[in-house]
């Protein structure tokens, strides 16, 4: 009688922390600008291709460099499942933004905002330490819409120059330090282009300390290893785009994108994604 009973306790127990767990499908995509120098890869002619990667990887959240307004309305105009917010670096709708997509049948978003990495980090399109263009995070707190967890995102982009080596060890800094301010208990989730390769320059070090590496912590790579593929998917490039974390995550998979339509690629950047469970 007693093995009849716990049989199905047994079953109940299992299903409910089945269902206690839940995956979020993070991508970071530096989307490349609508540079008119771009050629046969200007943004008229790949945009559709972009759309149809974000589609196929399927993210719940996204967070992107180098966007244009013009960008993320195409992206939302053609998968109406995602909201998106953001600033340009300039603090307006005229420049680069760090777009952050999201699926708002997943997530909802309980406050917003941006900083500058700079020495005056809420002063809209500062910037400081030699780099010659502002730079930024906009970040927001998430609510799973199914359990009601929460957890916080950061989305940069830090200076591509070689002279700007200093503007990123002090954007790296500056967001560590921002993250160590936050709640304990809230799990974060960054994404960006660093424009510095890991694991071994001094702004993946610094980061590290706080967050892991869900490229390094994944239970299963897909892709190359290498993100910045000039749109000819090179894949020998460095990995400057990251996507790290803290709180009680686990990272099924990571994957470098390299989906491409006969040769035709949507950046110069192969996005990245990783598949975190709570």
């Amino acid at each position: 009688m007693l093995k009849r009973f716990l049989f199905p306790l047994a079953v109940l127990l299992l299903f409910v922390l089945a269902c206690a767990a839940e995956t979020l499908r993070v991508m970071s995509f530096n989307v490349r600008y609508p540079a008119k120098g771009d050629g046969p890869n200007r943004w008229e002619l790949r945009q559709d291709t972009l759309v149809r990667t974000i589609r196929h990887k399927n993210p719940d959240l996204m967070g992107t460099q180098e966007l244009f307004y013009i960008q993320g309305q195409h992206i939302v105009e053609n998968l109406p499942e995602y909201e998106w917010f953001g600033n340009s670096r300039r603090g307006n709708r005229e420049d680069e933004h760090m777009g952050v997509f999201y699926k708002r049948s997943k997530l909802r978003v309980i406050e917003s905002g941006n900083l500058w990495l700079s020495e005056t980090p809420e002063v809209a399109g500062s910037q400081a330490w030699g780099a010659t263009l502002p730079r930024m995070v906009t970040w927001a707190l998430f609510e799973m819409e199914a359990s009601g967890k929460r957890f916080y995102f950061y989305n940069t982009h830090f200076h591509h120059t070689a002279q700007g080596a200093q503007a990123r060890v002090n954007s790296a800094r500056l967001i560590a330090s921002r993250i160590s301010n936050l709640p304990k208990d809230v799990p974060l989730i960054l994404t960006g282009d660093f424009n510095s390769a890991a694991p071994d320059s001094e702004p993946y070090k610094i980061l590290a300390a706080p967050l892991r590496d869900a490229w390094v912590s994944a239970a299963r790579k897909i892709g190359p290893e290498g993100t910045s593929s000039g749109f000819r998917g090179d894949s020998s490039g460095r990995r400057i785009d990251w996507i790290m974390y803290r709180g009680p995550f686990t990272v099924l998979e990571a994957e470098t994108v390299t989906y491409n339509e006969d040769g035709r690629y949507p950046s110069d950047h192969f996005p990245v994604l990783a598949v975190l469970e709570f």
